[in-house]
């Protein structure tokens, strides 16, 4: 009977108040209102800012009720201590209502010692209503606990779902896009599920499928400290699960917040006697009231209601880590309706818990200014933080913004952002462009500056007439490409303006627009190339070219000096070409005109083909500790061997170089007979040898390439060779026994990696600054005792990192156990480079010791009596690799 009179009561808070209906969200009647102060020390916070409460707080409490009252209520102010450890009977204060006392003054409670919860109960006046009341929660203190931690979790759950109710709400109707976008943008700050399938709606009825079964729609935040447990097990349990897919309780949608509602409703049914109901409230705070919202109406007959409402928990802040969307983005300062991304937080904004929020900016890069305070506040709907009001000058470059604030009365530390702000004068046409402008057509200029974030717009002036817009975009951050349309423009000077935020006046570029005729120089290629060079003027009107019944097609046109350049390409073999024959290629343009130039044919160009290549190590050489995930990573301490065969010619002349270089031309070495460095094989097949790290320095990084340069200096084709990448000189690696801790990894230029992971998926990395300047770094537990590593040079790989796990010593696991990683990735660094610890841990030691710095190690080139070397050769896709044992790699 009591399992059927729970099951019915159940039933009737589900379906009779509309908590799983369609359009209706539960706890729709409004209730009572209760005016909360709380004091600490000299700091006084309205309930809607204090996170938590600590013994010792002293609660300012006043009953928002209409003078027209007419049944007189009492308001039991109750604190708990545990469930089973039931509270004194001084831990209960009694207020009565309709006093004037209480109306006007309310009544201050201080938190007691070793109080663990706090509830408010609001029950209608009876002959021994506090008694009794005082009684229950006595005699069952674990239920009132329960109730208290579920209400918490109820009331912050819902705030969360009526914000964003509010902004799907305020969002045009009529503007699809618009709503799509803050829908989404409120559903990830706030932690909600939104049905995807209501945008393929009509408009007019998006907003109101997006706001169905909207209790179903709140997602468990991962930060709560207080879950709600499933229902009892056993019939009730079955049947419960039964209920949960009806089309009543919301269709399998068993969310926290109804989870917490539904526990809630057992735990206080069970208390249920002849004078007395529980009924559950949630308290939703807005400044210095608690707005009460009940799920049932209350009742004045017997068995009377009694309302529950829950107050901030008792205990240490447990503030939630609010991070950067993406950490690597930068954002201009002065960017009208700026939006910092941020999420992980869903009580920063559906609540006032995180308060008095600034936005810290101060300079980058060891620039000296004063720093600047910036108020911002959460808007989930633009999904992030918000600046509130002007922003005051900033100094111009790069800066560092970091949101400080209160979680109730403790201080709180939000994400990190990078800023720029713009300066004056530093946008300028690049040097290859200044003739680039050829009237009739539509051209492209480049342009070079310091950032493009706070670029605003980029104007044509023209004399006295009305500015013109421009289309641009921005390839990378210091530069912008401007299209100018000059198909109507007469030959003479240009103005173009480039406008930025923040600066009243705009840099203005003037150029010079030319008129050039359509005209041919020559065309030149060698024989046996796919490829052939068209020089002259407007180009960009060829369709084609043809002579010796090859036809070549455009393939990409650029602009040198006063001249056009475009490449085409052959349909055909040119292996066939006689050089220094004089030959004459018909070029037809676009618009059907047929024009006339000579061809001049070069003699083959060098072309080699890549057999394989690979790593020399020393026999004496320590095995690296890091295996490379790709085969065109080359470490650049190591001895680069590499087979070559002739392709034009066929036999590899001993006066044949080979040049090696970087793809950025940044640093370049040519190999030959003469030093060694190339030898020959056989006729037709030699083989590279030579140390990077000798040829180009440690700062040689990235990808480099080969090719074939003869004895009159004619080149050949590129050939990609790989990717050349430094290692850090990694030392030990020193880890607690529990996995669950950090490991610290030491060595030297540590900067040299950029992420280092447990998982080769990357789940939860490290990342290092790349000012990074300690020896030591914090860092996963390895899994089977192997770490994964991307390195700054090539991060795209994945690369394997294995030592052997030393045990720390007591001390330094005592640090380890401080510095346990962020869930998150780590913000962007201060100043001080060495590993941060989370911000619910204590501060980790700011300078750890440094290990000395180490060369990079690089194996030395064998003498007479050396060792025979140990090679790692890695052959290129699709070529084949000898066998024979006397070759000098494998």
């Amino acid at each position: 009977m009591r399992c059927l009179r729970f099951l019915l009561f159940l039933l009737f808070c589900l379906g009779s108040t509309g908590l799983f209906a369609d359009g209706g969200p539960a706890f729709d009647l409004a209730g009572p209102k209760v005016d909360v102060h709380v004091k600490r020390g000299e700091v006084t916070l309205p309930v809607s800012e204090a996170a938590n409460l600590q013994p010792g707080d002293r609660l300012w409490i006043h009953p928002d009720l209409p003078e027209s009252q007419s049944t007189h209520f009492v308001l039991v102010v109750a604190f708990l201590r545990g469930s089973t450890n039931p509270p004194p009977p001084e831990w209960f204060t009694r207020v009565e209502t309709w006093t004037r006392e209480a109306r006007e003054e309310g009544v201050f409670v201080t938190v007691p010692e070793e109080a663990q919860q706090a509830l408010l109960f609001l029950a209608p006046e009876t002959g021994g209503d506090f008694n009794t009341l005082r009684s229950a929660v006595r005699g069952r203190p674990g239920t009132f606990v329960r109730a208290a931690q579920d209400l918490q979790a109820a009331s912050w759950e819902r705030m969360r779902l009526e914000a964003y109710l509010s902004d799907v709400k305020v969002t045009s109707q009529t503007d699809p896009k618009s709503l799509k976008e803050r829908a989404e943008m409120a559903a990830r700050s706030l932690g909600i599920k939104i049905n995807q399938d209501c945008f393929n709606r009509p408009v007019d009825q998006q907003a109101t499928c997006l706001a169905q079964n909207s209790e179903g729609l709140v997602l468990d935040d991962a930060n709560a400290q207080s879950r709600v447990d499933q229902l009892t097990s056993g019939s009730t349990a079955d049947l419960m699960n039964q209920l949960s897919y009806s089309a009543m309780a919301g269709g399998g949608i068993y969310s926290p917040y109804i989870g917490a509602v539904v526990d809630t409703a057992r735990i206080l049914a069970s208390l249920h006697t002849a004078h007395f109901q529980y009924i559950p409230a949630l308290a939703l705070p807005t400044s210095d009231t608690l707005n009460l919202r009940l799920n049932m109406p209350p009742s004045f007959r017997n068995p009377k209601s009694v309302v529950v409402v829950g107050l901030p928990p008792i205990g240490p802040p447990r503030p939630e880590p609010l991070h950067p969307v993406n950490p690597s983005d930068s954002f201009c300062a002065y960017k009208p309706a700026l939006v910092l991304p941020a999420e992980g937080a869903p009580l920063v904004f559906a609540t006032q818990l995180a308060h008095d929020m600034v936005l810290h900016i101060e300079p980058a890069g060891g620039q000296k200014a004063a720093p600047v305070n910036v108020p911002v506040k959460a808007v989930a709907g633009a999904g992030g933080l918000v600046p509130v009001g002007k922003i005051p000058p900033l100094p111009p470059g790069e800066l560092t913004g970091e949101v400080t604030g209160k979680w109730g009365f403790d201080d709180w530390d939000g994400p990190r952002f990078h800023l720029y702000s713009a300066e004056s004068g530093k946008w300028s046409l690049e040097p290859a462009d200044q003739s680039a402008l050829v009237v009739g057509r539509d051209d492209t200029v480049h342009l070079e500056g310091q950032n493009s974030l706070c670029v605003e717009k980029v104007e044509e002036l023209a004399g006295e007439g009305q500015p013109a817009s421009l289309t641009w975009k921005s390839p990378k951050p210091d530069a912008l490409e401007v299209s100018v349309d000059l198909k109507d423009a007469a030959p003479g000077p240009v103005k173009v303006a480039v406008y930025q935020y923040g600066l009243d006046k705009p840099d203005q570029l003037k150029m010079t627009a030319y008129d050039a005729a359509a005209s041919l120089d020559r065309l030149a290629l060698s024989a046996g190339d796919s490829q052939a060079l068209l020089k002259g003027t407007r180009l960009d009107e060829v369709a084609s070219a043809r002579f010796e019944g090859i036809r070549f097609t455009p393939a990409a046109l650029t602009h040198v000096d006063d001249f056009d350049q475009l490449i085409m390409n052959a349909a055909g073999s040119t292996a066939g070409l006689t050089p220094g024959r004089l030959y004459t290629a018909r070029v037809e343009l676009k618009d059907g005109r047929e024009l006339r130039t000579p061809v001049t044919v070069d003699p083959p160009r060098p072309q080699v083909a890549l057999l394989s290549k690979g790593i020399q190590n020393d026999a004496s050489t320590k095995p690296l500790p890091v295996q490379f995930g790709s085969p065109d990573d080359l470490p650049v301490d190591g001895r680069l061997v590499f087979f070559l065969k002739s392709t034009s010619p066929a036999r590899f002349p001993r006066s044949e170089k080979v040049e090696v270089a970087a793809t950025d031309a940044s640093f370049h070495t040519v190999l030959d007979l003469a030093d060694g460095s190339l030898m020959l094989e056989d006729a037709k097949t030699a083989v590279g040898t030579f140390d990077p790290l000798s040829r180009f320095g440690s700062s040689a990084f990235g990808p480099v390439h080969i090719r074939a340069v003869s004895a009159d200096g004619t080149t050949g084709d590129w050939l990609p060779l790989g990717t050349l990448v430094r290692l850090p000189g990694f030392k030990e690696l020193r880890c607690p026994r529990a996995v669950s801790r950090p490991c610290m990894l030491s060595g030297s230029n540590l900067f040299l990696a950029d992420s280092i992971a447990s998982t080769p998926d990357f789940d939860n990395p490290t990342d290092v600054p790349p000012e990074f300047t300690g020896a030591q770094l914090a860092v996963p537990h390895p899994a089977n005792g192997v770490l994964y590593l991307k390195l700054r040079d090539d991060p795209e790989t994945v690369q394997t990192l294995t030592l052997p796990v030393l045990p720390v010593s007591l001390p330094a696991e005592a640090a380890a156990i401080k510095s346990q990683p962020a869930a998150t990735a780590p913000a962007t660094p201060s100043s001080d480079s060495s590993p941060q610890p989370p911000a619910e841990a204590s501060p980790a030691p700011s300078n750890p010791p440094a290990a000395p710095p180490q060369p990079p190690q690089a194996d030395s080139a064998p003498g007479p009596a050396a060792e025979p070397a140990k090679t790692t050769q890695t052959p290129p896709a699709g070529a084949s690799t000898s066998s024979d044992p006397s070759k000098p790699l494998r």
